[in-house]
């Protein structure tokens, strides 16, 4: 006959094991997706509807929507907490936002790239800028030298000199 004494921590040990190995994205039994793989995915014109529908305009140097053109700014593959969080951008600053970037090729690759559908970059405006510096928390210099910010819900922002880079880890607190 077991103890009472003896079983509690072996209860416990193995209820700890079982919430790590069921935990989403994490352990050998729990999903094996990480972040990168586990969002929602937005076409172009899902995103492009999000996007008029709270008043954010965008533009290409190209004049395109083509995901594998460089020149062109598409939204094809765009997480939905990006799109999110460019409408949360809007509504809390009441800025004119104007996106020159999206998920097209051409942009600095990693997890959390362009391509991956984390980032948007939007046009240099005095409003977007007093914002981010009246705002949110300087971090410190990017390895390429962009001034960094962050967003209270952890989204940083990169002054990249004629444009802000934007990365979304979440929809900014939508």
């Amino acid at each position: 006959m077991v103890s009472r004494m003896t079983l509690r921590p072996v209860l416990t040990a193995l209820a700890l094991v079982l919430g790590v190995l069921f935990a989403p994205g994490v352990g050998v039994l729990g999903s094996g997706a990480t972040q990168a793989h586990a969002d929602t995915k937005l076409t172009h014109a899902q995103a492009a509807a999000r996007f008029s529908s709270s008043g954010i305009t965008w533009s290409s140097s190209g004049g395109c929507s083509n995901r594998n053109v460089a020149t062109c700014t598409s939204f094809d593959q765009l997480n939905l907490a990006t799109a999110q969080g460019a409408q949360t951008l809007k509504s809390a600053t009441g800025c004119a936002l104007n996106i020159t970037g999206g998920t097209e090729t051409g942009h600095a690759s990693g997890t959390y790239s362009h391509w991956n559908g984390y980032k948007l970059d939007f046009g240099k405006s005095t409003c977007l800028t007093n914002y981010v510096h009246g705002v949110f928390t300087y971090i410190g210099l990017r390895g390429d030298g962009a001034p960094q910010y962050k967003s209270g819900s952890g989204n940083v922002y990169a002054d990249e000199g004629n444009h802000w880079d934007v990365t979304y880890y979440n929809c900014g607190g939508c």
